[in-house]
């Protein structure tokens, strides 16, 4: 009698602890949920680095890059979001303002609010911007578009609010007698990239900024000089889970998730970007951006 009081002691007390145990499971679950889908997507952080740059001309030491990407304009993400982000990007006292890509999620319907809320960025030295995959209505590597004509509605609302869109193009940026070259391509996947069109005005031993989209076009640098390039595209992964890793990120873009990567004589800049697709982050909050260039 008593063995089997003990015993039904023992299933009673394990059966307690099993639903304690999925109670306290559930209750973080939930919790990392809320947080993952409620706090985290629109919680801005900034990132601060330091970028060596050889032959930076005296008047470019300390320059400082605000680097903003992957708006993703739509329903989720708001004119009142994007707005944050400017008030963000602004108080860092940038030299110059740079966007690379995404600043539409779909369709044409949010291009004039998305462009509208990033018109009001301000830098002494401009606003410079590159399209990506998304404002080509381009969702694989295929390069196959949705809409033909996406990019152009988003370009010229870029320029009318006084957003220079650099289309594998390069520029001279000048400060006194010297000069920082600032070049942008066109989106890998829309298959209109052209780094050589857009190098091809750079003076050679000129240190140069490039923006693309997608950061893998560093691979497609070849011998060219690229000494900074910036570039958004992958989110970070959006989900960064402890021990499992990026998992909404295949192998490739695992290799460039998010970040600060060295790629023979390149430093490549990942930034995790402003909005989303599917509105949940975790560990991997949205970003502005602050590259300081210094001397080599």
């Amino acid at each position: 009698m008593v063995l089997h009081n003990v015993v039904s002691w023992m299933r009673r007390e394990a059966l307690h602890r099993g639903k304690s145990r999925f109670a306290r499971w559930l209750g973080r679950s939930w919790a990392r949920l809320t947080y993952a889908t409620r706090v985290e997507p629109t919680w801005l952080e900034v990132n601060h680095l330091p970028i060596p740059i050889a032959d930076l001309p005296p008047a470019f030491a300390g320059f400082r890059i605000a680097h903003l990407t992957d708006f993703h304009g739509g329903r989720r993400v708001t004119p009142g979001y994007l707005a944050e982000a400017v008030e963000l990007a602004h108080a860092q006292e940038p030299d110059v303002i740079v966007l690379t890509g995404d600043f539409v999620h779909k369709g044409f319907r949010h291009v004039d609010p998305v462009t509208q809320a990033l018109g009001k960025l301000r830098a002494p030295l401009g606003v410079y911007a590159v399209l990506g995959n998304h404002d080509y209505s381009v969702r694989s590597s295929l390069g196959i578009r949705r809409h033909q004509h996406l990019h152009r509605a988003v370009a010229d609302a870029l320029a009318y609010h006084g957003i220079r869109v650099l289309r594998n193009e390069a520029l001279p940026l000048t400060r006194g007698e010297h000069q920082l070259y600032l070049a942008g391509v066109e989106d890998l996947w829309s298959r209109v990239c052209d780094l050589e069109r857009a190098l091809g005005s750079v003076p050679a031993g000129a240190p140069c900024v490039v923006l693309a989209h997608n950061p893998c076009t560093v691979e497609k640098l070849g011998s060219r000089r690229c000494d900074l390039m910036l570039s958004g595209h992958t989110h970070g992964g959006q989900v960064l889970l402890p021990g499992v890793g990026r998992v909404a990120l295949g192998p490739k873009g695992r290799r460039f998730a998010a970040g600060i990567y060295q790629v023979a004589q390149t430093a490549l800049y990942v930034n995790k970007g402003i909005g989303f697709g599917l509105p949940i982050r975790y560990g991997v909050r949205p970003e502005v951006a602050v590259l300081t260039l210094q001397t080599r």
